[in-house]
């Protein structure tokens, strides 16, 4: 099964947001903690941009990997 980019990036959402939007989440985070939320937001702009500059080969894998640890 090939997976594009926007599907390995969902999935990667759903396994680490669960049922949030990640940006729900940040602002979650932000209203419990400052400190916590601004740590959240820049979290969630690292992974968006490693999923702009990796392969599809490369998240598929990772993908894959992260969803078999998790049987």
């Amino acid at each position: 099964m090939s997976l594009s980019k926007e599907e390995a990036k969902q999935l990667l959402e759903r396994m680490i947001f669960e049922e949030m939007q990640p940006s729900d989440w940040v602002q979650d985070v932000w209203d419990l903690s400052g400190l916590h939320g601004e740590s959240a937001a820049k979290l969630f702009e690292a992974f968006e941009a490693l999923i702009e500059c990796s392969s599809e080969e490369k998240l598929e894998n990772l993908v894959q990997s992260l969803y078999q640890d998790q049987v």
